[in-house]
């Protein structure tokens, strides 16, 4: 059988208070339909439309799904039928309706609630249902027996009707040709002048068709961002999720309350996690390392074996056995081949350090190629640029530069080379060569 998804995401979001749509403010990096998405392909949903704002609309080719514009807000009926108008109909399929900013609902729940169509006598239409703190101001389920009878709104609810902490959730599935003459069939006859979808529950009950509640133990999985205050609530759970997931791969992770995580990272078994450390945007870290404390890893990749402790790696790559930091800047495409040592208070952009090249004290490496076991003193600067562009420094394989050399790119410095500490040098350093002074010069062989 065939199943297709709407998701509603047209909603404006005013109580963010936000140039953004609401449905891409991220949650643990990534925009929370993004979630919602995932969740449906997850269930096996692939035919997926978004009804969108105009807002939206200019960016929904981002998340690989056709979007259509809902240009009139006239509630949440209205948008499912501009939906269906738009997609041909399809004898037999089923439809399952989800909201873009419920980003905390996982697929079995999508999957339920199809299973739950089919479930004894075809069902018209399935719901899902949650058990919330009262008070609350989520719709109420009025049952008989196993089925609903209705929907009650919290405006509209009878003081016994108030007390019923069963509640509509806000995600469902239906039978498509039902669905289609329901959604048909709907009136704006209300205070808002709105087409409501949870109208189609008394259509179906009228008409003697099955609606089937599927109850969620947890209400956090159906929680509906409104604000940034439920955002960072979302943000959270999420976030827990996820530790708990790597946790129990093999991940120690020390307070998962304070280490943050996004989805898709891979993180090696036996590697510690500190506290105060971010992981974000793909990045990959291997077995056994040490991560953090007060640590941001972004868009990295990251051995086996590595340490870095206190310390900001983005857009680079570290080989094995490598040691970071604390308080070290690796960035902009840097790549460490492996057993390499960055000290405190150094920087390296968009460069490349051969295995065993070392910089343990306050430097800054940039645009520079080092060989392998060359080591870089404290107070090192390559002097990338010239006022109108970046060059580039290629020092080779067991150098020493002293302290405190500044390297006027571009230049290279051969194998086995030295510079004296305080070096300024303005001329390629030969192979083996010795030099020092400002402007440095060789010094005499012995």
């Amino acid at each position: 059988m065939s199943v297709r998804a709407i998701v509603l995401a047209a909603g404006k979001g005013t109580r963010m208070k936000s140039r953004i749509p609401k449905v891409l403010h991220p949650v643990c990096g990534r925009p929370m339909l993004w979630y919602t998405l995932r969740e449906l392909r997850a269930a096996g949903i692939d035919d997926i439309v978004v009804v969108t704002n105009d807002e939206l609309q200019a960016r929904i080719a981002e998340f690989d799904v056709r979007g259509i514009v809902q240009s009139e807000q006239l509630g949440t009926g209205h948008a499912v039928k501009i939906a269906l108008d738009a997609t041909p109909s399809r004898s037999g399929s089923q439809v399952v309706v989800a909201y873009g900013d419920m980003p905390l609902v996982p697929h079995e729940i999508f999957s339920r609630i199809l299973a739950a169509l089919d479930g004894g006598t075809p069902a018209a239409m399935s719901l899902v249902t949650v058990r919330m703190p009262l008070p609350s101001n989520f719709g109420r389920i009025v049952r008989k027996g196993d089925e609903v009878e209705r929907i009650v709104e919290v405006r509209d609810a009878a003081p016994r009707e108030l007390a019923i902490d069963e509640m509509n959730a806000g995600i469902y599935a239906f039978d498509e040709g039902q669905l289609r003459d329901a959604v048909g069939a709907l009136k704006n006859d209300n205070a808002q002048e709105e087409y409501y979808l949870t109208d189609t529950v008394a259509h179906f009950v009228k008409g003697g068709k099955h609606v089937r509640p599927v109850e969620v133990a947890d209400h956090l999985h159906t929680l509906g961002i409104n604000d940034r205050v439920e955002l960072a609530i979302a943000r959270r759970e999420m976030n827990a999720r996820i530790t708990a997931a790597h946790m129990r791969d093999g991940v120690t992770i020390l307070d998962p309350a304070t280490t943050y995580l996004e989805p898709e990272l891979v993180i090696g078994r036996d590697t510690v996690i500190y506290p105060n450390t971010s992981i974000s945007l793909l990045s990959t870290i291997g077995e056994n390392c040490a991560i953090g404390p007060n640590s941001r890893i972004s868009d990295s990749r990251i051995g086996n074996g590595v340490e870095i402790c206190e310390s900001i790696v983005a857009q680079s790559e570290i080989g094995d056995d490598s040691k970071v930091g604390p308080f070290a800047h690796i960035r902009g495409h840097a790549k460490l081949d492996g057993g390499n040592r960055v000290g405190n208070f150094v920087e390296i952009k968009n460069s490349h350090l051969a295995r065993g090249a070392k910089s343990a004290h306050l430097a800054y490496l940039g645009d520079s190629t080092i060989g392998e076991d060359t080591n870089i003193g404290a107070g090192t600067i390559t002097c990338n640029f010239d006022g109108q562009r970046k060059n580039r420094t290629t020092i080779g394989k067991n150098v020493s530069i002293g302290s405190n050399t500044s390297i006027v790119a571009p230049r290279t410095i051969g194998d086995n080379a030295l510079t004296g500490a305080g070096s300024v040098v303005t001329k390629d350093v030969a192979p083996g060569e010795r030099v020092a002074g400002n402007p440095a010069k060789p010094l005499p062989k012995k």
